[in-house]
């Protein structure tokens, strides 16, 4: 039964669209949900309870409280909606949802003339995935309306762009379009999927000005509908935006600025991660949330310098790289930063900071083993406070010139903090994967005498992969590089 709190809570709700968040007594964030209008949708779990499924219905039994953040438009909490769900993992997320109402958004960057698809199972191909979304209906009508605006292609378009109905509507791009130009607006339309709406915005207005200026009417009038479409969506109707987020409504984030007594909310979150395979293609990732929420377009990868199988070192020098003046010129300063790893490279990482000239800046790492939020005492920059943290249901162990933070793995200050650092990890493996396929891939090749950087590119670029030459025809293979080359190829590679 519906508790008075949250009864008098809901008549509250606002008209506009949002992302909600039901919780159990505990204050467990037990389910994320969009609406179009918040009212209607969330007052619908407390009505007849005669209709609804049995998995529902322990969802509803379960509910204690509610909150909710509105959003600009529809578009945008159906965004939201995915950062939220895979920050929390809310259990009846998973139970009301199988893998099949789960949708990603596929873009291969590496095309010429990439094309978006959608699929329920990314694969590890180099492509771009984006999501999950749980709504397959209202992402891709979503992206129907933001084609308006950037137009994409929807097949491979290999053997040529032909003029076609799409064209002459304006939804894709013509025949006289460069690859370049076509992934600057295939950018764009990413950076929107990322939540940088109102960045986007301000960039093509700046370039509006600019046609205008120089009296490129044509291309100025272009940019003034793109302009118009974006604001236009609005009003779309479909079934998150970070820049219409309201952060003072994000426990997690206000938790952590009591919890660390930081001066002001941690706009500006990132954080790092060292991946390798014994000292060989070192990598490490820098991963950004602002406002609380994965921005995408923001992430930097770094190849360090030396080969090295020592973490400490990698983390030092990534750190040291990141607030070299030039990156924090083009990239900003962060607000808070989070590493993946305990005392040894939070150690590292402070002492890569202090050498530069933004020392001011919180440092704090999070544990694998037990998800303790690690703290130096002097150079973490931060100040416990100990009646926020037994608020919320923690403890302190000091170690050596640390102090550990253990706090319940449900509260809103670790879902945040693992979420972040399971980011940064999935980055940097990427990335480490990416390095490793290339020289293993580069090392097949470059042992078959007469095939040059330029053959290799061609093969990669149509067969993808060492072994998707090795399955291809001989001719096949003779239409991309000649028929003397092929069969050397083949010859080789069926003696691996």
């Amino acid at each position: 039964m519906i508790n008075d709190s949250l009864k008098q809570k809901l008549k509250t709700l606002p008209s506009s669209p949002g992302v909600y968040f039901h919780k159990s007594k505990s204050g467990e964030i037990i389910y994320v949900g969009k609406a179009a209008i918040l009212k209607n949708r969330v007052r619908q779990y407390f009505q007849s309870k005669k209709t609804m499924d049995v998995k529902t219905l322990a969802l509803v039994n379960e509910i204690y409280d509610t909150d909710w953040v509105e959003t600009d438009s529809e578009i945008d909490a159906l965004f939201l909606e995915s950062e939220m769900v895979k920050r929390y993992m809310p259990r009846y997320n998973i139970l009301l949802r199988d893998d099949k109402s789960q949708m990603f958004i596929r873009i291969n960057m590496k095309d010429d003339f990439p094309f978006i698809n959608y699929t329920r199972n990314p694969s590890d191909d180099g492509a771009e995935y984006f999501g999950p979304y749980y709504n397959g209906y209202a992402i891709k009508k979503a992206l129907r309306y933001l084609r308006k605006s950037f137009p994409y292609f929807i097949s491979d378009v290999k053997s040529g762009i032909k003029s076609s109905l799409d064209v002459h509507i304006g939804l894709s791009p013509g025949p006289d379009i460069s690859s370049a130009d076509y992934k600057t607006n295939l950018r764009r339309l990413i950076k929107y999927i990322e939540g940088g709406k109102a960045s986007l915005l301000k960039e093509i207005n700046a370039e509006m000005r600019i046609s205008a200026k120089n009296q490129d009417f044509e291309n100025a009038t272009k940019l003034r509908n793109i302009i118009s479409n974006l604001r236009e969506l609005q009003q779309k109707i479909m079934f998150g935006d970070k820049e219409f987020l309201d952060i003072s409504k994000d426990y997690a984030l206000s938790d952590l600025v009591d919890l660390l007594g930081l001066k002001n909310i941690p706009t500006r979150i990132e954080g790092y991660d060292i991946s390798h395979m014994g000292g060989t293609n070192v990598v490490a990732s820098m991963v950004v949330f602002t406002n609380g929420v994965s921005d995408r377009a923001e992430y930097r990868k770094f190849k360090t310098k030396i080969e090295h199988n020592n973490d400490f070192y990698n983390m030092n020098e990534t750190i040291s790289r990141r607030f070299s003046e030039k990156n924090i010129k083009s990239w900003g300063s962060p607000s808070l930063v989070v590493i993946d790893g305990g005392k040894g490279q939070l150690g590292a990482a402070i002492e890569a900071r202090d050498s530069s000239k933004f020392i001011d800046v919180p440092f704090i790492g999070l544990a694998k083993k037990q998800e303790q939020i690690v703290i130096k005492y002097q150079g973490s920059n931060v100040k416990i406070n100990k009646d926020k943290l037994s608020e919320l249901n923690g403890y302190q162990d000091i170690s050596d010139d640390f102090v550990l933070l253990n706090l319940p793995h449900s509260s809103h200050v670790v879902k945040l903090l693992q979420r972040i650092r399971d980011e940064s990890h999935r980055f940097a493996v990427s990335y480490h994967t990416v390095l490793k396929r290339a020289q293993q891939t580069s090392g097949a090749l470059d042992s078959i005498p007469g095939i040059g950087p330029v053959n290799k590119k061609k093969l990669l670029k149509r067969f993808g992969s060492v072994n998707g030459i090795a399955s291809a025809s001989e001719k096949d293979v003779a239409e991309t590089i000649g028929k003397a080359k092929a069969k050397l190829i083949t010859m080789y590679l069926e003696a691996r």
